[in-house]
């Protein structure tokens, strides 16, 4: 593939339905929509386990999946970095972790949409991949048109995706992507990137998003944080990488929902959220919140 081209061959895998669990279809759907194999783990699963445990249908869709045979230069680091030798398909790996995830959190529809990462679209340095888009990385067309048949699929109530905190640029294509669908937006609810939030709080979310969003949050409980942390730990090729050790998982991501409360003035973790103005009622009819006028 070109590194400018809108051609990808891999196959469309709205069809690739990792798992799908029975469960009512009278029950509202929320769209969990990650960049990489462990996005909403670290981000938001906390909400995801809420809204199961509260009847909702969740489903998550990761966007960049596809494994790229015999990688070189700054691709193949990137695995390396993980202790991981070229004889391993990474992204095999991350994807059986990815099911894992999806199993333990009962998640109703896990997809993969089988994009390749930046790394493999020409991005060949750390600083190129948290250097803003390439100008003839055009893959945003293409997650948008994915998202679009998923979309048309599920029917979400709400569609959960990045801010693009930390400016990575697979991050910050998915909210190209989301925003090409204006009729999303009222029910988009952007999420903080970890761990690129925990690492720096006033790190700013993409240019890209409306100017008029407002911040909501999402109270977790002890069931839901612990939930959070149990799941992310399935993501064991990203453990050590990411937070050091596994015990540093749940420090750094409850810590992270702790520290959220108190920017916020809340009591309790919680999970913090960009929304459009005119979907704060929808957000509170549908209990994602209370009403902040009680």
């Amino acid at each position: 593939m070109e590194h400018g081209s809108d051609n990808f061959d891999k196959p469309d895998p709205c069809s690739i339905r990792v798992s799908s669990v029975a469960s009512s279809i009278l029950a509202p759907v929320a769209l969990f929509v990650s960049p990489h194999l462990d996005d909403v783990a670290f981000s938001c699963s906390g909400t995801l386990a809420g809204l199961k445990r509260r009847g909702w249908r969740v489903a998550v869709a990761t966007v960049f999946t596809a494994s790229v045979p015999d990688p070189r230069g700054f691709a193949l680091a990137c695995q390396l970095d993980k202790g991981l030798g070229p004889e391993v398909d990474y992204m095999a790996l991350r994807r059986l972790e990815d099911a894992e995830f999806g199993q333990e959190l009962g998640v109703d529809s896990l997809r993969w949409l089988g994009l390749p990462e930046a790394p493999h679209r020409g991005y060949d340095s750390p600083s190129a991949l948290f250097d803003g888009v390439r100008p003839d990385d055009r893959v945003d067309r293409e997650i948008a048109r994915r998202l679009a048949h998923l979309v048309e699929d599920l029917r979400p109530a709400w569609i959960f995706a990045p801010q693009a905190i930390g400016n990575h640029a697979d991050h910050l294509q998915v909210v190209r992507a989301i925003l090409d669908h204006p009729d999303w937006r009222a029910r988009t609810a952007w999420y903080r990137d970890l761990p690129y939030a925990a690492k720096n709080p006033l790190a700013a979310p993409s240019p890209d998003l409306p100017d008029n969003i407002i911040e909501v949050s999402w109270p977790l409980t002890p069931d839901d944080l612990t939930a959070k942390v149990s799941a992310s730990a399935r993501y064991a090729s990203q453990i050590p990488f990411q937070f050091g050790e596994a015990a540093a998982i749940g420090r750094t991501l409850g810590g992270f929902a702790e520290s959220e409360a108190v920017r916020l003035e809340k009591s309790g973790p919680v999970e913090a959220f960009l929304v459009d103005p005119e979907s704060l009622s929808a957000w509170i009819a549908q209990n994602l919140m209370p009403d902040p006028a009680n």
